[in-house]
């Protein structure tokens, strides 16, 4: 049995101004809109493309090397993630938590990867969410806003 998708709203909507993708949840403007229509199979599948470009952007920057280690720092300083979601998640959700607090990544189970050597934790995890924002704009061009239809 699946459980009910929350919404990913994080509280900084930038859709109000325009913007055709959330820069705080990364979600389409319309699916900001429908969250509360949508059936539990349409989240889940908004949350499946969610969850897939967020992977993939801390993966280019941050390597997970002890997922037990991560899972018990997430529990023991309480921070709030989602267990089913993919670990490379959690570790954003670390990032978002205290990334400024963190002096050793190794002791949450994380390392940088080549290209992020060497920067600080905060600049990594502006950097992931850069990245996050524009792989949810490149699919929204790509394959929503040609299907939309000015009247």
């Amino acid at each position: 049995m699946y459980r009910k998708i929350r919404t990913p709203c994080i509280g900084v909507c930038s859709t109000g101004i325009g913007d055709e993708v959330c820069r705080g949840c990364k979600r389409f403007a319309h699916e900001v809109i429908d969250w509360n229509a949508y059936t539990e199979e349409q989240r889940r599948i908004i949350a499946q493309r969610r969850e897939g470009y967020l992977a993939s952007a801390v993966r280019s920057q941050l390597n997970i090397v002890d997922q037990p280690l991560l899972l018990a720092q997430l529990r023991h300083q309480q921070i709030r993630f989602d267990d089913r979601q993919d670990p490379y998640c959690w570790v954003f959700e670390l990032l978002r938590a205290g990334a400024s607090q963190i002096a050793n990544p190794r002791e949450y189970g994380v390392s940088p990867t080549n290209q992020a050597r060497g920067l600080p934790l905060e600049e990594i995890r502006q950097r992931i969410d850069e990245d996050f924002y524009a792989l949810s704009v490149s699919y929204y061009q790509r394959y929503v806003a040609p299907g939309i239809v000015e009247g």
